[in-house]
């Protein structure tokens, strides 16, 4: 997998969010002098735009301590999570945010993340989007980038976790997988031709619930590579990284 095309799909996980069928957004009032807006959702991002006391805005998502938010002449901006506690309702309600807690935890459909590990050897980052089917259930595409002391590669895959004790904040998880990996000798002495081979995969994980929307995941896997040779290849591997969820 190129490394473009990986670097690609991890600004693709890192930054995706939650499609809505409606677009009825909340809108607030500015109750303070006014409100900073700012090109992106984060400290280092300028000041871009400042909304007055009395202007109405729209409130667009969510990106942890931070809320898009758009003025009522389309100008679209970041705002921190303490300046939009300030704003009023329509109704003069004092505005009530509430934090992804526990109850969301339990409620998630989408997670998606990021590990290290090891790989036969070889170190590893994969990037994993999860759909949760059910309680006990979710389906994970996964792509991996490999980095080794004689070769390189990658693997993509897809999976399916099985989690018995989904109301545990530790909870372990049961994994079933398969996809594609391939390996790039680098160059030596010997000339050996790049592969592409089948994987099949079992493992066990756990999965630990931190705060808001994010969560801790660790896992180990034994591999089974179906190569064009006639014995095939089992492989260990193991990870550990964080998710976050929405």
């Amino acid at each position: 997998m190129p490394t473009r095309m990986f670097i690609a799909l991890l600004a693709t996980l890192v930054l995706v969010a939650p499609a809505y069928a409606k677009h009825d957004f909340l809108t607030v009032v500015v109750a303070e002098p006014y409100i900073e807006m700012h090109t992106g959702p984060g400290r280092g991002y300028p000041v871009f735009h400042v909304v007055d006391r009395g202007a109405r805005i729209e409130v667009l998502k969510r990106r942890t301590d931070w809320f898009q938010v758009r003025t009522d002449r389309g100008i679209r901006g970041w705002v921190r999570e303490d300046q939009l506690a300030k704003t009023l309702q329509e109704g003069g309600e004092p505005l009530a945010i509430v934090n992804a807690g526990w109850d969301d935890f339990g409620g998630r459909r989408w997670e998606a993340g990021v590990s290290f590990g090891d790989f036969a050897g070889a170190s590893s980052i994969s990037l994993i989007g999860g759909w949760r089917m059910s309680a006990n259930f979710t389906t994970e595409l996964m792509a991996t980038q490999l980095t080794g002391n004689y070769s390189d590669g990658w693997m993509a895959g897809v999976r399916l976790v099985h989690t018995p004790f989904p109301e545990w904040r530790v909870t372990p998880y049961l994994l079933l997988g398969t996809g594609v990996l391939h390996v790039s000798p680098r160059a030596s002495l010997v000339s050996t031709e790049d592969r592409t081979d089948q994987y099949a995969q079992a493992g066990i994980g756990v999965r630990a619930w931190l705060t808001r929307r994010f969560m801790f995941r660790a896992e180990y896997a034994g591999d089974i590579v179906f190569t064009s040779r006639d014995d095939n290849e089992e492989v260990e591997e193991w990870k550990a990284g964080f998710a976050f969820f929405f």
